[in-house]
């Protein structure tokens, strides 16, 4: 019985270790495009929210900053979007793509 439970203990431990976790660190990506308003620039809200509309495979793809990377960007974007590069980590929620923003830099 005791070399039942050290068996069942051990591969308990070995599917722990091969799992990947999930609380793992996202890595961060970065997208080359126009750092716009989804609002003011390409009527896609009703509300303002600033993206990147980056080029993949041939077309535009449109990704969301999170709210707090919104409201420290927008004001430099609104009416008047500016090319760009943003680093973060992507997510995706009701069908929209979404950047936790950690760097911003715009092309002079």
């Amino acid at each position: 019985m005791r070399t039942i439970f050290t068996i069942a203990f051990c591969l308990l431990i070995a599917v722990a270790l091969g799992t990947p976790s999930t609380t793992q660190a996202a890595k961060d990506v970065m997208l080359t495009g126009k750092i716009t308003c989804a609002k003011c620039e390409l009527k896609l809200e009703k509300d303002c929210a600033t993206v990147i509309v980056v080029k993949e495979g041939g077309k535009d793809t449109v990704y969301y900053f999170d709210e707090k990377s919104h409201k420290a960007n927008h004001d430099a974007i609104c009416q008047m979007g500016k090319e760009g590069t943003v680093t973060g980590t992507l997510s995706e929620k009701d069908g929209k793509k979404y950047i936790a923003v950690t760097k911003v830099t715009f092309k002079k």
